[in-house]
């Protein structure tokens, strides 16, 4: 099959599912379920409609997911039996379909998902482990694939059967239980198809099995429980089949089984029979029969004695012959079984022939027929789309009507409320009304009694009222006699008030201009005083402060110091790892990153001391946050000289190299240890201030020429043919650099055509459907690294080009790679071996699609991608200044790299284990004798040894050619 064969089918496929499983609330068309169950006739497998199953956002709707399964649960029943393995391995897209809907969804369809995942899960449990039933559970089919003699496995494959079919039932009802009205229901109906066709194959079934271990075993009261369970699982079917044979929709798809009203006997004898199991031809055996008696010897006639001689001889003669003839008879008899054996053998290959050409005949017919029934379903589903149409048309004509209906009975319940409202508010005002006249009525009689109360009062208070008046006036006279003589008084006191006013005034004159002296002095008395605080005040708030700047110093000085511990446990940690014989460091690094990495180290040395010796001319009012960036940063740039270093020992041929190399990077680490140490706050406490200054100098000096040294040992490892960009020219520099780039770039480019050409190359007509479906994954994977490989490169140029521009000032570019020759020349390494490692990638590929490289080899060669891609992200940054934009945009197309990387690696490891599976002996060890398992077992014991061994010499050379290889020119 060509690839455009493969593609077409593949995408009819994808278009039928998506089509099956569409957002309306509809069920999936049967012809759309019915061209991915051919699918999985023709291919013998399931596996692409997963795939596209997962590829599509089916469970971002609810429907469609309802409808997925739906055309999940009719192609595991009608597919091909691979199907159901397939399914087996996916029940975890199953549970996410479960997990898909909260509670019961916007369209009530979470339930029913729930419960339709639940019930396939149970069916696929089934089949695992009762791999003998297809997806229909034919008793036909069953029989003649499993043989049952033990009664309690056929009792154990009934009850499970039971089980499941308990699970469809009540599915079912979850069903029927989630019909709306007013609603489009045909989504719901659709899955009762399935469920109606399974449970009656599953019914037919368990009555046959019935009915044959009836037959077979006279224990009937064992089978008790089974009977019981069977008559009521009947009574259900029979309340589900009448249910469903009143939905038009349903029996337009199917025809609805009819049951009979009681359960059919499972005992009697005159009940059809079903066929019989196949029973094992009975081989014919000599041995069986009764072979003829050997015939009685025949007695010799008597002769005369000669002698005893030939009488003796006479007798050892008889005795031979005796036993010679019944061997020749068992000869014959053997000979005879032999030839009716093979005579049997001819006959049954006639007849397998026979079978052969009458399947043959039969399928040819069977095509026939299906073209002949594809036509007439094409005509018919003409004529339905018309009578949809018709039909559409008269339900919303009826729909129109229900509603109306519907809405003329809301009418009619709402008059009627309002008529009961009605009569209960007349009820009510009529009762108020004569309770208000009983209560006006008794009003007006009281009113009548307080009006004759009234009268009677003022008829009495009249003659009171006139001896009050005379008395009145007798007494005003009274009073106002006494009230002249009251005036004389107070005119009198008004006339000493006025006399002691004027003497208050004058003295109260005295006494203001007493108080103003007074208050004069009492003012200056303040000033003085208030001076005098103020002095005081002064002084208690200097002394405050000092002892606050004091103590705020020395916390400040101890977050420094336990930043320097901080850095110094860190430089320690790294010493350790670089002492460590399985530790390899970077192994991906090379001597022009590592001196590029000792440089950075060397200016963040000088930079750490620059902040210090700033911080201590303010007296210890420098900028900590400066201080304290630098050292860590110095800690960091320190380990990863650490790291490099031990890395750059691969390159290195004699064991004293390699030791010394090591040394030299742990005397670095050790002066800045050295130099963390004598900065800190206690030690500097001892020394005078001015002595300061030259501590900081000094162990900046001691870790310059500890680098230093490191940084000519690791000159010493360059190739001796490399370029030395020191004797070049300027532009020659900047040329070499955007040159490499550029290769790079192309490179990159010239792989991705390939890839691209690779795939629109046609299959070769030996390949499978599974070596091209693995051969298109393969180079999808493949070009998806390169693009990202691709757009690396644009990043790292982009990085680079923000490195020159803001390290140059005002030289050139050129001046500029020069000047930082041992980073330039870093950069051309990394970009060289993204270069390489890429056509290493696609050639791996074409090798593994032509077949003349291995899956290891793609493996090996995404991994040296990514190495590469570690090593220009690496180069780059070394000279990267911080929170650099382009330096984040080239990391995150790193991560990108890295990830393409591993997934392609991920994909080729599980093809190495799916072949790996294949390819492997299944051996049932149960089975083995004891001396045949103990052979086995020392075999695979002998296979170990060796393949550790090879192993061990395979890492030896490849360390040979590491470090050899590294010190040989590369030639173009």
């Amino acid at each position: 099959m060509s690839y455009l064969s493969a593609d077409k089918a593949e995408s009819e496929l994808a278009q039928s599912i998506k089509k099956a499983t569409s957002i309306e609330e509809t069920a999936p068309k049967q012809k759309h379920v019915r061209k991915c169950i051919v699918y999985t006739w023709d291919h013998r497998t399931s596996a692409v409609i997963w795939n596209i199953l997962k590829i599509q956002p089916l469970l971002s709707d609810e429907v469609q997911t309802f409808k997925a399964l739906i055309t999940v649960h009719k192609i595991i029943k009608d597919g091909h039996p691979n199907v159901i393995k397939d399914a087996l391995r996916e029940t975890g897209w199953l549970e996410a379909c479960a997990r898909s809907v909260n509670g019961d969804g916007a369209r009530g369809y979470g339930t029913l998902i729930r419960n339709y995942v639940d019930l396939l899960q149970h069916k696929l449990q089934y089949h695992r482990e009762h791999s003998e039933f297809n997806g229909t559970f034919d008793y036909e089919e069953y029989i003649s694939l499993k043989n049952i003699d033990d009664p309690n496995e056929g009792f154990e494959t009934i009850n499970d059967l039971m089980v499941l079919q308990d699970r469809i039932d009540h599915f079912q009802k979850v069903v029927f239980a989630s019909f709306r009205m007013h609603t489009n229901n045909e989504c719901r109906i659709a899955s009762l198809v399935p469920l109606v066709e399974e449970s009656y194959g599953i019914y037919k079934f368990i009555t046959s099995m019935l009915r044959a271990m009836h037959k077979r075993t006279d224990a009937i009261d064992a089978l008790e429980p089974l009977r019981q369970k069977f008559n009521a699982q009947h009574y259900n079917l029979l309340k589900f089949y009448y249910e469903c044979s009143n939905l038009k929709y349903l029996t337009s798809l199917i025809n609805v089984p009819k049951l009979p009203p009681d359960p059919p006997s499972l005992i009697d004898s005159n009940t059809p029979q079903l066929p019989k199991r196949p029973v094992a031809a009975i081989q014919y055996e000599g041995g069986g029969a009764s072979s003829p008696a050997p015939p009685p010897p025949v007695q010799p006639s008597p002769e005369p004695v000669i002698d005893f001689w030939s009488e003796q001889q006479a007798k050892q003669r008889r005795e031979y012959e005796d036993q010679q003839r019944p061997l020749e008879q068992e000869l014959g008899q053997v000979n005879s079984n032999s030839q009716l054996r093979d005579a049997s053998k001819d006959e049954l290959i006639r007849s397998l022939q026979n079978e052969i050409q009458m399947w043959k005949n039969k399928y040819e017919a069977l095509a026939k027929l299906y073209s002949q029934l594809r036509k007439e379903h094409i005509d018919l589903l003409n004529k339905y789309k018309q009578l949809q149409v018709k039909a559409n048309a008269a339900q919303e004509a009826t729909e129109k009507v229900e509603r109306i209906q519907a809405d003329m009975r809301a009418k009619n319940v709402e008059l009627a409320d309002l008529i009961r409202e009605r009569d209960r508010a007349r009820n009510e005002l009529a009762r108020i009304q004569g309770s208000q006249r009983d209560e006006m009525d008794r009003l007006r009689r009281e009113l009548d009694e307080a009006r004759s109360r009234v009268q009677d009062a003022g008829r009495s208070k009249g003659d009171e009222v006139s001896a009050l008046l005379t008395k009145f006036n007798r007494e005003k006279a009274d009073m106002e006699a006494s009230l002249m003589e009251k005036q004389a008084l107070i005119d009198e006191f008004l006339k000493q008030l006025e006399d002691q006013q004027s003497e208050a005034d004058r003295i109260r004159q005295e006494k203001d201009e007493e108080i103003a002296v007074l208050q004069a002095g009492m003012d200056e008395c303040l000033q003085q005083l208030a001076a005098m605080q103020q002095d005081d005040k002064k002084q208690n708030l200097e002394d405050e402060l000092e002892r606050l700047e004091y103590e705020q110093s020395n916390k400040l000085n101890q977050i420094l110091d336990a930043i320097l511990s901080t850095c110094i446990q860190k430089i320690n940690d790294g010493v350790y790892e670089l002492e460590l014989p399985n530790q390899h460091g970077n192994e991906n690094t090379t001597p022009e990153l590592t001196l590029s990495m000792i440089e950075r180290a060397s200016i963040t040395s000088v930079e750490f001391m620059s902040a210090f010796s700033k911080f201590m001319d303010g007296s210890n009012s420098g900028d900590y946050t400066v201080t304290i960036t630098r050292a860590i940063g110095f800690s960091d740039t320190i380990i990863d000289v650490l790291v490099h270093s031990k890395g750059i020992t691969r390159l290195v041929l004699e064991d004293e190299d390699i030791e010394e190399i090591i040394k030299l990077a742990r005397q670095s680490a050790e002066s800045c240890i050295q130099y963390f140490s004598s900065v800190m706050s206690n030690y500097l406490k001892m020394l005078s201030p001015a002595q300061r200054p030259e501590v900081v100098i000094q162990g900046d000096m001691r870790v310059q020429e500890s680098l230093t040294r490191l940084s000519q040992k690791t000159e010493d490892l360059i190739l001796t043919g490399a370029t030395d960009l020191n004797k070049m020219a300027d532009g020659e520099v900047g040329d070499l650099v955007e040159q490499e780039m550029s290769n790079a770039a192309r490179a990159i480019e010239e792989a991705t055509s390939k890839i691209q050409d690779l795939m629109r190359r046609p299959a070769h007509p030996d390949f499978s459907a599974t070596d091209i479906q693995v051969h298109q994954l393969i180079l999808n994977s493949v070009l998806a690294l390169t693009n990202a490989i691709a757009n690396l490169i644009k990043c790292a140029v982009a990085s680079q080009q923000e490195i020159v521009s803001q390290g140059r000032g005002s030289s050139s570019k050129a001046a500029f790679y020069k000047k930082h020759n041992r980073w330039t020349e870093g950069l051309i390494t990394a970009a060289k071996a993204v270069a390489v490692a890429t056509n290493l990638l696609v050639e791996a590929a074409d090798g593994v699609i032509s077949k003349t490289h291995s899956l290891e080899q793609l493996i090996v060669a995404s991994n040296e991608v990514s190495a590469a891609t570690a090593q220009l992200v690496a180069a780059s940054r070394v000279k990267s200044t911080f929170m650099s934009r382009a330096q984040e945009r080239l990391e995150m197309a790193a991560k990108a790299v890295k990830d393409a990387a591993a997934e392609l690696v991920k994909q080729v490891k599980q093809l190495v284990a799916q072949k790996a599976n294949s390819d492997d002996l299944r051996i049932d060890f149960n089975k083995l004798s004891v001396h045949e398992f103990k052979r086995r077992e020392m075999e695979q014991q002998v296979k170990i040894l060796k393949l550790d061994s090879e192993l061990v010499n395979a890492r030896r050379v490849l360390a040979e050619m590491r470090r050899s290889g590294y010190h040989t020119e590369e030639t173009d």
